[in-house]
């Protein structure tokens, strides 16, 4: 029997973030989800999506998730994982963060 796996999408400071978990349920804190077993792409060497190594940067050392109920858009059993990204919750459009360029001020 194959693990479920769960996309969760919530908001977080004016942008929508849409991760991949293992297990979704109740929390034992009042108001909460808890989320965790958090999936994500494993990459050697060359980063290919920078949105994804963010994600993994942020959450990857993350053993539970705590989300607040009212922050939570949707949780979507899916069958297979798709792109990990954040968006921004007034237009939509993924948010990337580019590179910085030498001598271009921030």
């Amino acid at each position: 029997m194959a693990k479920k796996l769960y996309k969760i999408s919530f908001l977080n400071h004016t942008k929508v973030y849409e991760l991949y978990a293992r297990h979704v349920a109740a929390s034992g804190l009042w108001g909460f989800t808890e989320v965790s077993d958090l999936v994500f792409d494993v990459h050697e060497g060359l980063v290919v999506d920078p949105t994804e190594e963010r994600l993994r940067d942020e959450f990857g050392a993350t053993q539970v998730l705590h989300l607040p109920m009212q922050s939570i858009i949707r949780v979507e059993e899916v069958e297979k994982k798709g792109q990990a990204v954040i968006r921004d919750a007034a237009s939509g459009e993924k948010v990337v963060t580019p590179f910085p360029l030498p001598g271009k001020p921030r």
